[in-house]
């Protein structure tokens, strides 16, 4: 053969040699970009912290650092509001009043003063709130006296945990080689080595990594099979459990009939029997001034007479519907007081057994006050033994008469909410119509027990007593003027006798009604009787509500209060 037959052969064994060569080269670079993988990091890292007491609530990093003062914590006002469920703490900055409430305490005091008090008693603090950069510092110790927070210190960091929480724990299983990281990855930086049976609190824990707290404080990640859990540390709450007010009628219907007393008093010796009847409401105090004075028309002789009776009277505290002045009191933590001093004041003098707010005609920028006028009143009155309750209307758009209600909320605070479902078809309504048909009296009772979870064993179904005759008059231009006044049933009984009408049931209202022709004008009457009374506490026991409240006892005929009592009673 000649060399030029024998060359082809030998390029080919040159290009198989490269190909190895590639491959090793290849193998080479795989094991060092792997091995550099596996390479973890050697940065440290020093924690900072953006305030010089950080606080870890429940773990999380806080957006505020605590302030320390002589040994004592003290925590901003920002986290509590944030951390704390109903918003218990409210500060007045003009006065720098703050105002610390639970279900049985109301705490004011001013910051930089030791001088409290306690509901209405004096009280010493032992270290003083402050203020710094327009931020509220709270002493931890009353917060952990009124809420049950559990409230640590780890070297300058503040660890502070729920009432009712618990946290897993574990101990380092590594001679050496762990390192706290600051992310869930090797090549992350490292803030320290952690020693052999060190202890930690466990937040997260995943299959390759773990989020844990050292005792000093610092938050960061560790592998999971470098530690070894523990048991959790529980922590339970430091404070009783407010159960609420015990009364008299505790687990019965409320059977309560509103007393409305304008310019005179009732006649008690023509008063009827009542029948059921365990509580009565006269409209006896009202708000005259910006101030927060109240006005009352309570006397003795109506305790005695219901008293005797075995009635409980809850006396109506009303607003005047006046906007601006509720306004100016509900503002203000001095008026909020003077009024509740007031009412304890009265409620002593004439042996009440409740209060029943009635609020109305307010601006809806006053919902939140209004709320907490029932927080810092509510301990007081039941530490009289005082049963509260607060009247709301059915849900609406109506600014000044249902938006200002923050129903959920107070719901969480007071006895008994009664929902004065009526007036649908109010006076001046445009369109003749019932005061309450029963549909929109049940839909009403459910929008509040749905959608603001307000508790069915404190709603209190408002019933009314009264009807309105409408006027529908044809105008020339064959528009019709529609006009009302409201009666009772003894004059619907009357009207019926007198015009020889016979009332047909109205499917759609659920009530009976009647119509004729009075001076070529229609009248228009949806009774309120025994019929319609029954299909409202058919409402109470469909819901398991807590009763009723009747607006008002002059509107009744005699008959009807047996009715409602065989009806709220029955099985």
């Amino acid at each position: 053969m000649t060399e030029q037959q024998f060359s082809p052969r030998r390029r080919r064994r040159r290009r198989g040699g490269l190909n190895w060569l590639l491959f090793i080269l290849a193998l080479v670079i795989t094991c060092v970009v792997g091995y550099i993988k596996l390479v973890p990091s050697f940065e440290q890292q020093e924690i900072a912290y953006s305030y010089k007491h950080p606080i870890y609530f429940n773990g999380e990093l806080q957006q505020h650092g605590a302030f320390i003062q002589d040994g004592h914590i003290k925590l901003p006002l920002p986290v509590l509001e944030e951390r704390l469920e109903n918003s218990p703490i409210y500060y007045e900055e003009e006065t720098n009043t703050l105002v610390l409430t639970t279900m049985d305490k109301v705490l004011r005091f001013k910051t930089e003063s030791l001088n409290a008090l306690l509901n209405e008693k004096s009280y010493e603090l032992s270290i003083t709130a402050q203020v710094e950069n327009d931020i509220v510092y709270i002493p931890a110790e009353l917060i952990e006296q009124l809420y049950g927070l559990h409230i640590e210190q780890m070297n300058d960091v503040i660890a502070v945990y729920d009432a009712e929480f618990s946290v897993d724990t574990a101990l380092v299983s590594r001679k050496q080689g762990t390192a706290l990281r600051t992310e869930p990855n090797i090549k992350s930086p490292y803030y320290r080595e952690l020693e052999q049976q060190e202890q930690l609190l466990v937040w997260e824990q995943g299959e390759g990594w773990s989020k844990v707290q050292t005792t000093s404080g610092t938050i960061g990640y560790v592998k999971s099979d470098h530690i070894q859990l523990g048991e959790a540390i529980v922590y339970t709450p430091n404070t009783e459990k407010y159960e609420g007010l015990e009364h008299d009628l505790s687990g019965e219907r409320i059977n309560l009939t509103w007393e409305a007393i304008y310019n005179r008093q009732p006649n008690l010796s023509s008063m009827p029997a009542m029948e059921g009847v365990n509580v009565v409401s006269p409209t006896w105090f009202e708000l005259v001034d910006g101030e927060g004075k109240i006005q009352g028309k309570a006397t003795h002789e109506y305790m005695e007479w219901a008293h005797k009776r075995g009635y409980q009277v809850w006396a109506l505290f009303s607003n005047g519907f006046e906007p601006d002045r509720t306004t100016e009191v509900l503002s203000s933590t001095e008026k909020r007081f003077f009024m509740i001093q007031q009412l304890v004041a009265f409620a002593e003098l004439y042996q009440l057994d409740g209060i029943n707010i009635d609020f109305e005609n307010v601006y809806t920028e006053d919902k939140e006050n209004l709320v907490q006028f029932v927080k810092e009143m509510m301990p007081i009155m039941h530490e009289q033994g005082l049963v509260v309750s607060i009247d709301v209307t059915p849900k609406s758009n109506s600014e000044m008469w249902s938006v200002f209600l923050d129903r959920e909320a107070l719901g969480k605070h007071v006895d008994y909410m009664m929902v004065m479902a009526y007036d649908e078809h109010w006076a001046a309504s445009p369109k003749a119509g019932s005061v309450a048909s029963l549909p929109w009296v049940e839909q009403s009772i459910k929008r509040i027990l749905e959608e603001d979870q307000v508790a069915p064993e404190k709603l209190i179904l408002g019933v009314p007593l009264y009807t309105r005759v409408w006027s529908e008059e044809t105008q020339a231009d064959g528009s019709v003027k529609v006009s009302s006044k409201a009666i009772g049933m003894s004059r619907a009984k009357e009207i019926i006798e007198e015009q020889e009408l016979t009332p047909v049931l109205d499917e759609a209202s659920g009530q009976h009604y009647v119509e004729y022709m009075e001076d070529g004008i229609k009248q228009r009457i949806w009774l309120e009787d025994e019929h319609s009374i029954a299909g409202r506490v058919d409402l109470v026991h469909k819901y398991n509500l807590a009763g009723i409240a009747t607006w008002q006892r002059t509107f009744a005929d005699n008959e009807i209060w047996s009715v409602m009592d065989r009806e709220l009673n029955r099985q």
